[in-house]
C-alpha cells in the first residue's frame, strides 16, 4: 500500500500546489490513499467547507488538523460532514473526531490525530495515554486493518520523537508536523513503524514558514505584531513523506518527496 503524506497546507498557495502536483504524484507513485495536514490551508489558519471541497477535487483522501482546528469556528460542523480529523487528545466535548478509518479499494487504513503538549498554547490531555486508549478500543480486529497512521502535531522534536518510541511496532507511521519545516531524520525502525520529526509544508518558499518574511522579520526587529500576510503567487514548496505499507501494517521504506512550483 502507498500512501502519501502531506505536512501543513499553507493559504492559496499550498492549495494551488496541491492542484498542479497531486495528479502526477498519484500516477508516478500509485498511490492508494492521499493525507494531508489541512489547518493551516484558510489563509494560513484554520480550514473552511469550500477549501475541503477544494482540496478533495485535488486528490485528497483525507484531512489531519492540529491547533487551528476550529479557528474558522463558525463551520466547525466540517468536522461531522467531511474526512476530517482534530486532535483526539483535545478536551471531551470538542466537535468531530479524533480518529477515523479511511476504506479505499478495499482497504483499511485507521488514521489517529493527535497534538502535543510542550510549548502549545491548547489545553489538551496527555497524547501517549491517549493514544493507547484509541488502541485499545478501536472497534475494528487491527488484523483487518492494511496500515495505521499517526500525526502528531506537536512543538518539539523530542516530544514526537518519544511518541514514535511509544507507539514503536504498534502503529504503521508516526508522522510529525506543526513547525513547517522538513526534518531529516525519516526512518523505518526494525519493528517496522516509520516516523519522521516533521514532515515540513505546502505553501510559499523562501518566505517565513509560508507567510511573508518581511512582516515576520520586523515583528523580531522591533517587539511590534504584525499581521500575517500570505503570498499569492511566486515559487511554492511541496513536504511530503512516501510511505509503503506492507504485511501486518509494517512500513518497508519511508521517503521524503520534496517538490517546489511557480504559482502564477
Amino acid at each position: 500500500m502507498n500512501i502519501l503524506f502531506i505536512g501543513d497546507i499553507v493559504g492559496r498557495m499550498g492549495r494551488q500546489t496541491i492542484k498542479k502536483l497531486i495528479p502526477r504524484l498519484r500516477k508516478k507513485h500509485a498511490l492508494d490513499l492521499v493525507i494531508a495536514n489541512a489547518e493551516n490551508a484558510a489563509h494560513g489558519s484554520g480550514v473552511t467547507e469550500t477549501i475541503i471541497k477544494e482540496l478533495m477535487e485535488a486528490g485528497i483522501d483525507a484531512m489531519t488538523t492540529g491547533d487551528h482546528a476550529f479557528r474558522n469556528h463558525k463551520q466547525i460542523e466540517i468536522f461531522d460532514s467531511f474526512p476530517i480529523i482534530r486532535p483526539a487528545n483535545l478536551p471531551q466535548g470538542a466537535p468531530g473526531l479524533g480518529h477515523m478509518i479511511l476504506e479505499k479499494n478495499n482497504k483499511k487504513t485507521l488514521l489517529i490525530s493527535l497534538i502535543g503538549q510542550v510549548f502549545m498554547n491548547t489545553s489538551v490531555d496527555n497524547p501517549f495515554i491517549k493514544i493507547n486508549e484509541i488502541l485499545a478500543n478501536i472497534s475494528l480486529p487491527k488484523e483487518n486493518l492494511s496500515a495505521i497512521i499517526v500525526d502528531i502535531h506537536a512543538e518539539t522534536t523530542s516530544e514526537k520523537i518519544n511518541m514514535a518510541y511509544h507507539l514503536d511496532g504498534r502503529v504503521s507511521a508516526v508522522l510529525g508536523t506543526h513547525t513547517h519545516v522538513p526534518t531529516a531524520d525519516g526512518r523505518v525502525s526494525r519493528k517496522g513503524t516509520a516516523a519522521i520529526s516533521d514532515v515540513g509544508m505546502c505553501g510559499a518558499a523562501n518566505e517565513s514558514l509560508g507567510i511573508a518574511k518581511e512582516g515576520t522579520l520586523k515583528v523580531f526587529l522591533t517587539s511590534i505584531k504584525e499581521p500575517h500576510v500570505l503570498p499569492e503567487k511566486g515559487e511554492a514548496t511541496l513536504n511530503a513523506v512516501l510511505i509503503k505499507v506492507g504485511k501486518d501494517q509494517k512500513v518497508t521504506t519511508i521517503k521524503q518527496i520534496i517538490e517546489n512550483i511557480n504559482i502564477k
